[in-house]
């Protein structure tokens, strides 16, 4: 049924058209879509309505129907004023429980705008496709408010162009098909506060064939070897599919471009016709035949002009390129440092500083500025997908770019890098495995490596080459939000986790980077970011994100610089500096942004470490040093960072680089020594030869032996705090009664990171819950989220609490999170608590204050995020593996005790570092008699270099120290029990046992 707006008769029409406004007589009338009247009410989906949105609770522009004498159309028009930071603006959604509309048989769109000449762009976009006008595709264009006074914005449809960065949910085909719109939207320009007015929102004009048709050709570019023919399709297509109704001719011509005619290429030209009728789809071809003229010379590009005439022509001149050839560098059998050197001798500045930069995809649209501006990178930041979200859309997005980059002199392929933290996140169906909190508590590196090898294949496989993990911060406060991003408190711990950058990367020496499952790796985030100070941040409401870290040298080299060491040592590709900023007590230079520490950088990291690989920035870190952008620029690569990750501005970047290089503030050496570590990882990559995604891989992303990897990791991660009476682990005979917010909820059992940067509650990839991993480990489980069903008649609760996604500082205690229980979390712990025994699982990213709970809690399990594989921890659950995980961090008391670490001078808290209680293991009888025993042999281990024997014999001292301790953690039994695991991880496996000793006698 068509909306109220649009039922307006043909007399009216006339009647409220301007002569101005008249269409030419064959035209048809215009189709009104709002007159703002009050036809169309302030509402939101699913009803048909108008309705703001914005970034945040300011940016929502205030609307109005407001009664204006000027109004161009009747006595109303839509007022409002605005004041936005983020972005803000308003839509027209069509009512989704009607049918969409068709506008195939018009012109274009237009409006009446009150202009207030404030120079700045609005953008106004059209919705199409999809369920309705939140799940359809985005076509956008703009306008220029540099006038006063009512205008009519005419809009051809023909100027809309498609929003890549946007993620609808269905009917996606990227064509503007216009017969299922679904309204429009208008956003409303940032930093500048001010007013509007708008009217008569209708549809003009008549559709021709060249809004129906067009023309595409199957590339935008295509490459050729020396001698050989290119072949370039030739398409026409129509909306709907429909034949065409007139003749579209195509005349061509190469013509321009760096190859000369008759001595790299035979010239070409001549008209392709498509008659009357012809068949949307149809393709004719036309052949570019390359000559051979000398042996060594970079690629050389021969542009095909199409003059179209009957259709829209494609948006740009497709170019065959005669591919390099002959050169050294193309030469695979030369060692990786002569390629480098040869291709390094020949590029330009503007080459070198395009390798120095990295955009986001959702920035260069289908890529042409890739070759324009020679980049060297490109990254799909958290959440930025294609269209649909699969593995072979990732291949073919990719595979894109990189054949724009042969379009470049050099034909130097693109490193796209992609932040798979805990599994291939961004990609839905990816296997995901704990985030790296987990990891720490399963003290298993053997595990760590296969999660990393998971990770690396996955991530190949879609044509991803480069990943930003992984983090090797030393989380000292868990009142961060990047908490759980971290394998510890522990550097130690940290360091033994390391294992998983052979997983992403292969061997040390680079020489497995060239396979189809491995990729580069990145450590991150040098150097400190764990150790910000609450209330030090100064990036919007962040608390401790991006704060500083203000340490003594001592401090910086034992707890934050120790991680770094070993990575080198690992072979490690590349290092991200950290957005926080680094204060060393005494060194006089106060708080400096890591991204402008020189001697961090250079002196420390590349100098002493003997780093090898190269630097990349944070996305726009550099945004936030001091002074104009051009100082952000030269300090950053005067300080060693080497690749600047500038996702909308690589524009600005690159050329304020040249700039500052022509004026000497930055040298061509240093410039010369980025590109080189850039190039030495590309070609250690293989990319040279293989730019393109092998994807043979594909089909183990998300399989079976995948997901039993991050099943295993899942299990292993389960924290045991408390377990009175051996409630834990439970029978399939018993009658379950499961509760709690995270217990069927796939979105918080996986954390930020997950599908989007913050990640969300809910269904958005596949996996299993842990309600559904308890069902499928047989038990008997009747669920009720709230607790509100009766709970008569169970042998034993399992109530699932904790947190719900986020990331980054979004994550900050302080900043709209805290550790505390939400009130229907607790009321659910109560109530099934107080009903019967039960055992209570937190998912979360860090510790929980639930100690004013403990007394009625029977069974305490810290599950942190456990991924995908619910399976895991109903293994645990019902005894199919042991408990073995072991605290990655302290669990504290209350906030007031933050920060807590082992080994500080006062330490009581809740459950030490270290802790966790084990199920199907026994217990080794004895006393002190046992430990030193167990000690005696421990120093005899360390003696031999047995670290296996040395570990496990720690771990008995350590089992037999908890079941002494029992719930009575004290602080003179938690201080040594937590220095003890700190000396296990050491290989200091006597000393671990006498610090065990020690807590026994405290106990």
């Amino acid at each position: 049924m068509p909306r109220a707006a649009l039922l307006v008769s043909t007399a009216l029409l006339a009647a409220l058209i301007p002569l101005s406004a008249a269409s030419a007589a064959d035209d048809p009338a215009p189709t009104p879509v709002d007159r703002f009247e009050g036809e169309v009410p302030f509402a939101s989906q699913p009803a048909e309505g108008i309705f703001t949105w914005g970034g945040d609770s300011d940016d929502p522009p205030a609307l109005q129907l407001a009664d204006r004498a000027d109004a161009p159309e009747g006595a109303k028009v839509l007022a409002g004023t605005y004041d936005i930071s983020g972005y803000g603006g308003f839509s027209h959604d069509f009512a989704a429980t009607e049918p969409a509309h068709d506008w195939s048989a018009h012109q274009g769109i237009r409006f009446w705008w009150d202009g207030q000449d404030n120079g700045k762009k609005v953008a106004f976009e059209i919705k199409d496709g999809g369920t309705n006008g939140e799940a359809s595709e985005l076509w956008t264009t703009s306008f220029t408010d540099d006038f006063t006074g009512w205008k009519q914005i005419e809009i051809p449809f023909t100027d809309f162009v498609y929003r890549t960065d946007y993620q609808p949910v269905g009917g996606i085909d990227h064509v503007l098909g216009l017969t299922q719109m679904w309204g429009y939207a208008v956003t409303l320009p940032v930093g500048v506060k001010g007013r509007f007015a708008m009217d008569d929102v209708e549809l003009y004009g008549k559709a021709d064939q060249a809004l129906r048709a067009s023309v595409t050709t199957d590339a935008a570019v295509y490459p050729v070897k020396e001698g050989g023919t290119a072949s370039v399709k030739v398409t026409v297509a129509t909306t709907g599919s429909a034949p065409i109704d007139d003749p579209v001719t195509v005349a061509y011509t190469t013509a321009g471009g760096t190859a000369e005619a008759g001595r790299d290429y035979q010239a070409v030209s001549g008209t392709l016709t498509f008659p009357a009728g012809t068949a949307s789809g149809a393709t004719q071809t036309v052949k570019v035949p390359t000559l051979k003229d000398r042996s060594a010379e970079p690629a050389e590009t021969i542009p095909l002009k199409l003059t179209v005439t009957g259709a829209k022509a494609p948006a740009e001149t497709p170019q065959v390129v005669i591919d390099a050839h002959g050169l050294p560098y193309l030469d695979s059998k030369l060692p990786v440092k002569k390629r480098v050197a040869d291709l390094l001798s020949r590029m330009s500045l503007e080459e070198k500083a395009g390798q120095m930069t990295q955009a986001e995809r959702g920035a260069v649209g289908s890529g042409g500025d890739i070759a324009a501006y020679d980049l060297g990178s490109l990254l799909s930041g958290g959440g930025s997908t294609p269209t649909p979200n699969t593995a072979a859309a990732w291949a073919q997005m990719i595979d894109g770019f990189q054949l724009r980059a042969q379009a470049t002199r050099f034909q130097i392929p693109l490193i796209y890098g992609a932040d798979a933290v805990h599994g291939h996140n961004n990609l839905a169906g990816a296997t995901i495995t704990p985030h790296n909190i987990g990891i720490g508590a399963t003290r298993d590196p053997g595990l760590a490596e296969k999660a990393g090898a998971v990770t690396a294949a996955e991530v190949r496989a879609t044509g991803v080459s480069w990943d930003f993990a992984p983090c090797l911060c030393v989380t000292r406060d868990e009142r961060w939000g990047r908490s759980y991003e971290s394998f510890g408190e522990d550097p130690a711990l940290v360091k033994s986790m390391e294992t998983v950058i052979q997983g992403l990367q292969g061997r040390a020496d680079g020489r497995d980077l060239k396979d189809d499952d491995k990729v580069l790796a990145t450590a991150k985030h040098f150097v400190g970011d764990g150790g910000t100070a609450y209330g030090s941040s100064t990036t919007g409401t962040y608390t401790i994100d991006q704060g500083v870290t203000t340490v003594t040298r001592q401090q910086l080299e034992a707890v934050h610089l120790a991680p770094y060491r070993t990575a080198v040592d690992r072979g490690i590709g590349t290092v991200m500096p950290s957005y926080s900023s680094l204060e060393i007590i005494g060194d006089g230079r106060g708080p400096v942004k890591m991204h402008a520490r020189a001697d961090m950088i250079n002196g420390v990291l590349k100098g002493r470490m003997g780093f090898k690989g190269f630097v990349i920035s944070d996305w726009n870190a550099i945004d936030q040093l001091p002074g104009d952008y051009a100082s952000h620029v030269s300090t950053a690569v005067n300080a060693g960072v080497d690749m600047m990750m500038v996702p909308y501005s690589y524009q600005d970047f690159t050329k304020t680089l040249i700039d500052q290089v022509k004026a000497g503030t930055v040298s061509e050496r240093r410039i010369d020594d980025a590109v080189s570590r850039i190039l030495t990882q590309k070609f250690r990559l293989g990319l040279f030869e293989h730019p393109y995604a092998d994807t043979s891989g594909a089909s183990k992303i998300g399989s079976t032996a995948h997901r039993a990897v991050a099943r295993q990791a899942a299990a292993e991660s389960q924290v045991l705090l408390k377990n009175s009476g051996g409630v834990l682990p439970l029978k399939t005979s018993e009658k379950v009664y499961v509760a709690g917010s995270n217990a069927d909820d796939l979105g918080n059992q996986t954390g930020g990171w997950t599908i989007t940067w913050q990640g969300a509650s809910g269904t958005h990839t596949t996996g299993t819950t842990i309600l559904q991993g308890m069902r499928n480990a047989g038990g008997d489980v009747t669920y009720s989220q709230d607790a509100s069903a009766p709970t008569g008649g169970y042998d034993v609760g399992v109530v699932v609490v904790g947190e719900t996604p986020y990331a980054e500082g979004v994550g900050d205690v302080g900043n709209g999170n805290d550790l505390v229980l939400s009130a229907a979390d607790q009321a659910a712990v109560d109530k099934v608590c107080a009903a019967m025994k039960c055992a209570v699982l937190v998912v979360s990213g860090r510790p929980q204050l639930i100690g004013d709970r403990l007394g009625e809690i029977d069974a305490l399990v810290a599950s942190w995020l456990p991924g995908t594989e619910g399976d895991g921890v109903a293994d645990v659950l019902y005894g199919k593996r042991a408990f073995t995980g072991q605290l990655p961090v302290t669990w504290p008391k209350s906030e007031a005790q933050l920060p807590i670490n082992v080994g500080d001078a006062s330490y009581d808290p809740q459950y030490p570092y270290g802790w966790g209680l084990t199920t199907l293991t026994r217990v080794p009888k004895g006393g002190e008699a046992t430990l030193r025993a167990l000690g005696a042999a421990a120093r005899a281990a360390e003696r031999a270099g047995a670290d296996a024997a040395g570990r496990k014999l720690v771990g008995k001292a350590r089992l037999l120290v908890q079941a002494k301790i029992g719930q009575s953690v004290t602080a003179a039994v938690s201080k040594p029990f937590a220095d003890a695991d700190h000396l296990l991880l050491t290989g200091r496996y006597g000393a671990a046992v006498e610090k065990l000793a020690e807590a026994y006698r405290a106990a």
